[in-house]
């Protein structure tokens, strides 16, 4: 048994989601990808996928497989592209997730570029406002905000970007403008729900000054939702500045209580501690992260 060749079907086998649909990937007959999978967890000794009528699900210790099994193939395909000195040949499949507002108006118009310059590398974009996680997503690269608390990835830092809190002129005129924290417990507010960290009024390392919050008005589980609130006159909003940018320029939303913003948030690009970083995610980073930098110190530009 070619223990690599068995790990390449296994992977597109999972990727797929069924054995049938692994082997029109791979274009080999699907008793021999069948063979392929079941030779390997003979070898193995273990049961690696379970089978049903609904398709292919792991168990606990195919899903370790399947990650050791990706790691190692990528990593012997960057060795390979290391020793013959064929660093433009980068090609095959590359996970990046961000933020959805941040990863539509920034990540997004960098990464378009990226890929006109090496078009045999095929990028997966997963934008979500909730933290997702790198291993169980088989994620390459993540933009994440906010200060990190897992050692185990490494971090570039690329800018920061503020918190502002701010309302709509309407909803100011009838309940008047907050001139301290202290005010806001007299106001309706707008807050999120279901994010792994929420862009809401308490941050880690925050201030004791926003220790107040506003009356809940309304919940909403997406930053769109609540700043559509907003805009109708509903309540105050706490939001990164970014997110709102638009809408400050236009006059729709106005900044409250700057002088007491806390500081601002780190933004980051992480991965995976690797021995060898496979070529295609250090090649992503490198045309990534100067010109994320640059964009970063054009939003902060704007803010002044």
């Amino acid at each position: 048994m070619d223990r690599f060749e068995a790990m390449s079907v296994l992977l597109a086998v999972v990727e797929a989601g069924s054995l049938s649909a692994g082997a029109r990937r791979l274009r080999k007959p699907l008793a021999t990808v069948s063979r392929n999978v079941g030779e390997l967890e003979t070898h193995l000794g273990v049961r690696l996928v379970l089978r049903s009528s609904r398709g292919l699900a792991l168990t606990d210790e195919g899903r370790a497989f399947v990650a050791a099994s990706r790691r190692i193939l990528e990593d012997l395909e960057a060795a390979e592209h290391q020793a013959a000195g064929d660093y433009g040949a980068l090609r095959g499949g590359l996970h990046v997730t961000a933020p959805i507002a941040f990863g539509e108006h920034h990540l997004l118009p960098i990464a378009l570029e990226f890929l006109k310059e090496q078009p045999e590398i095929n990028l997966r974009l997963t934008l979500a406002d909730q933290q997702i996680s790198l291993t169980d997503q088989h994620i390459d690269v993540a933009l994440r905000i906010g200060h990190l608390v897992d050692s185990a990835l490494i971090a570039t830092r690329v800018g920061t970007v503020r918190r502002v809190i701010c309302a709509s002129p309407a909803y100011l005129a009838r309940r008047g403008v907050p001139r301290q924290p202290e005010d806001l417990a007299q106001h309706d507010g707008i807050s999120f729900q279901g994010f792994a960290v929420a862009p809401e009024w308490r941050y880690r390392r925050d201030s004791a000054a926003f220790a107040i919050e506003p009356r809940p008005k309304l919940a909403v589980n997406t930053t769109e939702a609540a700043i559509q609130a907003a805009l109708a006159d509903l309540g105050i909003i706490r939001v990164l500045s970014y997110q709102v940018a638009d809408e400050l320029r236009a006059g729709q939303l106005l900044v409250l209580l700057p002088d007491f913003a806390p500081k601002p948030l780190p933004v980051n690009l992480i991965y995976a501690r690797a021995e060898m970083l496979p070529l295609k995610v250090r090649c992503f980073l490198d045309w990534t992260v100067p010109r994320l930098r640059a964009r970063m110190a054009g939003l902060h530009a704007e803010d002044s």
